[in-house]
């Protein structure tokens, strides 16, 4: 396949932001009066399905749920965690934003050769942008500060466009690249990037670097799947 655009997930796929998110969630939640020694692997299950939902996920791993108990929330039919008090979700979540926002790059760091693989892709005339559920005001600095010039588009979670796995981030991705879903290539680490690649019709491939393991991925429905930055530029401009 010969695509004319890739558009990339963030946390988990270009960059590892796991240090960084371990941070932010055990200060929110220790300012908050919760659990807060949360470690890396507990941390990769938070993530993926935006702020909201991993403060929801953190709550109830502090109530003793388990890994597959977690990843249901966020999903359809499990929007909400039960037991989990909103406005509690909501205070955290005001602490938290602030405080990623000034330490999102204190530890985060693009994957091993995936500069290389992005500039490959780039001389092979495919465009990229870069989406994710995380604050568009993060999204933007991070791009800003570890892959400058390197994106042609980039967008994070802002009021008025539904977080992934909706289609709305790769739908305006779409538009501001000028190009349409047949000619694109949607690329993530987790079941919520291969839900967006099948809400958004478009290709998927699934990288083993980031926060779920290849053994999950394909027990969620990944078909193409690359272990490492230059397998998926292989995968993408051959």
């Amino acid at each position: 396949m010969s695509y004319k655009a890739a558009i990339f997930d963030m946390d988990g796929t270009v960059l590892d932001t796991l240090t960084d998110l371990r941070l932010a969630i055990n200060y929110a939640m220790g300012q908050a009066g919760h659990k807060n020694d949360f470690t890396e692997d507990e941390t990769r299950i938070f993530f993926g399905s935006a702020v909201h939902v991993a403060i929801q996920r953190a709550l109830l791993r502090e109530k003793g749920a388990d890994a597959g108990e977690l990843l249901l929330i966020g999903t359809e039919g499990h929007e909400t965690a039960p037991g989990i008090d909103e406005d509690e979700v909501n205070r955290i979540q005001a602490i938290y934003k602030p405080y990623y926002d000034r330490i999102c790059s204190d530890h985060t760091k693009a994957y091993p050769g995936i500069h290389e693989a992005i500039k490959r892709i780039k001389a092979s005339k495919v465009l990229c942008a870069v989406v994710s559920n995380k604050p568009d005001e993060a999204v933007q600095k991070l791009v800003h500060d570890i892959f400058p010039g390197d994106f042609d588009f980039a967008l994070g979670e802002k009021p008025g466009t539904r977080r992934k796995p909706a289609p709305d981030m790769t739908e305006q991705s779409l538009l501001a690249l000028g190009t349409n879903k047949d000619e694109a290539v949607y690329i993530g680490d987790s079941e919520i990037d291969i839900m967006t690649a099948l809400n958004s019709g478009m290709d998927e491939i699934a990288v083993t670097w980031g926060f779920r393991p290849e053994e999950y991925l394909k027990q969620t429905g990944a078909v193409t799947i690359v272990h490492n930055a230059d397998e998926l530029a292989k995968a993408i401009v051959g």
